[in-house]
């Protein structure tokens, strides 16, 4: 999003956490599946170009799999680049060497080789989704990853009559991989998408777009109920999403269950996913489906409408025009807060949680946008310098190897074990125009040591660094997190704690930090192996070993 896209390909920021031990792995059926990623030409906006895909599809193909399920994908490269693939939401148990996260679980898929990666699903339930984890390749590069019941088992909720799976994205008209080079080599922003699109569809509200050619449809049958399986794989932006005249019952969230919320709109996070029930329950006719951004921020963003439509089976005359969806603004920053907060786990007797009470680590992490000096003042970025990222001050190194490997062969000079607890400076982080010698971080590829079984909280804190202050993404690569605490304003760790929701808060694997706040995340370290933590593009290395 705005300055802080750089962060993505400039300014990692990494700790590691390093447990011991073992989980236990649920026994299931095994699948499996090929992935072939090669350059395949797609026409969207009157506008022809190749791009990275997996089976010649954008997204690409659903896996679908029961609670307990172990999937074995093989991954053969025939494209241009090298490329990882990241199974989003999956925890992993004691097997991060297919978490796939580039130099950090493992090197990557060279053009013409291949690697069969193995995905176990352990507690994971409802929706959950897969892409590149290289770069931006995930921009063409992203799949939906369906977690069915356990045999046996049924939903917390009536059985829908049907399911469709909404995949969100960004198009750009550029090729992805030299807007990448180009804003590497400039230290600038990169380029803005330049359209959104439902199941890679842009929709009819764009220039040269048509009804026939650039909308997707879904078709529904009155009074029946649907599961939308929503993914939001948009590169940057929040979305708000709705549908015209129906209403959303919010039921999963990153593969968990949630108590069920009725509302007219959703926000969802990039990387998230949301499982939400509608009833075909309106006058025969068709009725958009909607979705454009949140945003929150200074900077430029991509400020546009994807539609789909949302068609009822039946004799009847179509309108010349459905209905719109009413959503927030893009900058209605309370229905965003409004709606995340309403967010709880079911937290039932058959799916329970198990909120962390008495913490033994505790972290407080400062999000930043910062910048890199370029001596000759020649740079795109502000001052002329390079945009770059950083937590608790420090912005992350690339390692020349990956971080598992090196630590399982005990190869020393790649990462460092003393990432902070806490920023070097305390002021407030929240003021603009803050003195531009804190916006410069220290490079570094640090660990967070923690041993296994430790309950740790780590409290995200937003800067207005650069008077560049948005919301922030975040996601926890092999684990869940419980959200229990988020505001607006500096965390006060003598009061803000004792607003935490500690009975039903939401278990995700990625949420967001809201602009100029702060979000308090809760996890046991219980899951061996080398995770990524990444805050919209901040990315902490959670090495659990």
């Amino acid at each position: 999003m705005g300055l802080e896209k750089m962060g993505v390909i400039l300014g990692f920021v990494g700790f590691l956490m390093l447990n011991e031990l073992l989980v236990c792995m649920a026994q299931g059926n095994v699948h499996y599946y090929d992935f072939v990623l090669k350059e395949t030409n797609f026409t969207r906006l009157c506008s022809t170009k190749s791009m990275l895909t997996v089976n010649d599809s954008f997204p690409g193909p659903v896996i679908r799999v029961n609670k307990g399920d172990t999937v074995y994908v093989n991954v053969h490269n025939q494209g241009q680049y090298n490329v990882t693939i990241h199974w989003h939401g999956v925890k992993q148990p004691r097997n991060s060497w297919s978490d796939g996260p580039e130099y950090i679980t493992q090197c990557p898929i060279q053009p013409g080789t291949n690697f069969t990666q193995e995905i176990i699903f352990s507690t994971e339930e409802g929706t959950l989704w897969w892409h590149a984890h290289s770069d931006w390749s995930r921009a063409t590069v992203h799949g939906a990853i369906i977690v069915l019941p356990a045999a046996g088992t049924t939903y917390p909720f009536p059985q829908p009559d049907a399911e469709e799976t909404i995949v969100l994205a960004s198009w750009f008209r550029g090729d992805v991989p030299a807007i990448i080079e180009e804003a590497l080599n400039s230290g600038g922003e990169p380029n803005q998408s330049d359209a959104f699109t439902i199941n890679g569809q842009p929709g009819d509200l764009y220039n040269c777009a048509t009804d026939a050619e650039s909308i997707y449809r879904i078709l529904v049958d009155y009074g029946r109920t649907y599961l939308l399986r929503i993914v939001n794989a948009v590169m940057n932006e929040e979305i708000f999403f709705g549908i015209a005249h129906h209403n959303l019952t919010v039921v999963g969230l990153d593969g968990a269950y949630v108590k069920p919320i009725t509302t007219d709109f959703i926000m969802i996070t990039p990387g998230q996913t949301m499982d939400v029930l509608i009833t075909a329950n309106q006058s025969l006719s068709s009725y958009y489906i909607a979705a454009h951004p949140f945003f929150d921020g200074e900077t430029q963003f991509n400020n546009s409408t994807t539609t789909a439509i949302l068609q009822y089976n039946g004799n009847y005359t179509p309108p010349a025009s459905p209905p719109m969806p009413a959503l927030p603004r893009y900058s209605d920053e309370d229905s965003a807060m409004n709606f995340t907060a309403s967010l709880r786990s079911l937290a039932s007797e058959e799916h329970p949680i198990r909120v962390p009470q008495n913490i033994t680590t505790r972290m407080y992490v400062t999000v930043s946008v910062n910048q890199l000096i370029c001596p000759e003042r020649n740079c795109s970025g502000p001052n002329g310098n390079r945009l770059s990222a950083s937590l608790n001050n420090i912005s992350f190194v690339p390692p020349p190897i990956s971080v598992l490997q090196a630590y399982y062969r005990n190869i020393s000079g790649i990462f460092d074990k003393d990432f902070p607890n806490e920023p070097p400076y305390y002021f407030d982080f929240t003021q603009p125009n803050m003195p531009s010698n804190l916006s410069v971080p220290t490079p570094g590829t640090k660990a967070k040591i923690l041993n296994y079984n430790e309950a740790v909280e780590i409290v995200f804190q937003g800067t207005n660094m650069l008077n560049s202050a948005e919301n922030h993404p975040m996601h926890l690569h092999g684990f869940s997190f419980y959200l229990v605490g988020m505001g607006v304003g500096n965390f006060d760790d003598q009061t803000d704690p004792g607003r935490y929701n500690l009975v039903d808060p939401p278990e995700v694997n990625t949420f967001g930090v809201p602009k100029n706040g702060w979000v308090a995340i809760r996890f046991i370290a219980d899951n061996p192996g080398t995770f990524f933590n990444i805050v919209n593009i901040y990315e902490i290395i959670i090495l659990t070993l």
